[in-house]
């Protein structure tokens, strides 16, 4: 129950701060956006400067630290630039693509294996994703693209922390993830800068504060909870987005963005019961290791 109303409390989170960032209206580039977001996060960890000042880290380890601060740029900037182009609906339904695209890339380049169960959860979803975009009934926008490119790009991100994970501990993580991420946006946010009012610097510092705690109650609600357990809950997410969307944005309620978003849960859900059957099958239980 911990784990679930910590996983409640984090849905929450991460809506309010797609429905701050739609409200926002578009005037300032993606980039930009993207830039600020990340630059005002940093402020949550001065009082951890010392801290971060110490670390030490290899260079194969720094590497790829970099290059998945790059990736994930690439995502965020996406991810912003789809907000405000399409409903908040369909860039939460879409974002749900994200774990399919890991599984996908952890048999391609991490040589993990996919069972015939799982292809065919893969398949379900990416129906779902065609139900959602409707390709040849209506015009796929920029939007969607962008959001297709922020799952593949938050994919490639998610598989480089895998082997990072083990060896670096989160804060370290959370913190080169931030830094990296401004550094890289930089010069892309630089290049068509458009001066923000102290109002939108005001909504874009409540979008890190959103995140940051979303981050951090996420992280609560898998120390409590298995993802069996916790996985599923993120998935009220496309409820709340559907309602935010149609009582403070006027976006109406499409049935196939529903119908493709309960597919791609779905699939998702199944993918993620299967892999944690699988953990359990390697794992002895407490009464096997007495042996």
């Amino acid at each position: 129950m911990v784990g679930v109303f910590w996983m409640v409390v984090t849905g929450l989170l991460f809506v309010g701060f797609t429905a701050i960032v739609k409200s926002t209206g578009g005037r300032l580039p993606a980039a930009e956006t993207a830039w600020l977001r990340y630059v005002l996060g940093l402020l949550f960890f001065v009082p951890f400067a010392r801290r971060i000042l110490s670390i030490r880290l290899d260079g194969p380890t720094l590497g790829l630290l970099v290059i998945r601060g790059l990736f994930h740029a690439v995502g965020v900037i996406a991810w912003f630039f789809a907000m405000t182009r399409i409903p908040l609906a369909e860039v939460t339904a879409i974002n749900y693509l994200n774990p399919v695209f890991v599984t996908v890339g952890a048999a391609l380049f991490l040589g993990e294996k996919l069972a015939f169960r799982r292809i065919a959860a893969i398949a379900v979803a990416l129906v779902g994703a065609l139900v959602i975009l409707r390709p040849g009934v209506r015009e796929i926008e920029p939007g969607h693209w962008a959001m297709i490119g922020t799952s593949l790009a938050f994919a490639v991100a998610y598989l480089i922390l895998g082997p990072i994970s083990k060896r670096v501990e989160p804060f370290v993580i959370v913190a080169m993830l931030s830094l990296t991420v401004a550094l890289a946006l930089t010069p892309v946010a630089l290049m068509n800068w458009v001066t923000p009012t102290w109002s939108e610097i005001g909504w874009l510092f409540a979008v890190a504060a959103f995140a940051t705690a979303g981050h951090y109650t996420m992280t609560l609600a898998f120390a409590a909870a298995p993802l069996t357990v916790t996985q599923p809950i993120t998935f009220l997410q496309l409820v709340w987005s559907v309602a935010l969307g149609a009582v403070f944005f006027g976006e109406g309620v499409d049935p196939w963005v529903i119908a493709g978003g309960g597919m791609i849960i779905t699939a998702v859900s199944f993918i993620t019961f299967r892999e944690a059957i699988l953990k359990r099958r390697v794992t002895p239980g407490t009464n096997q290791t007495k042996f």
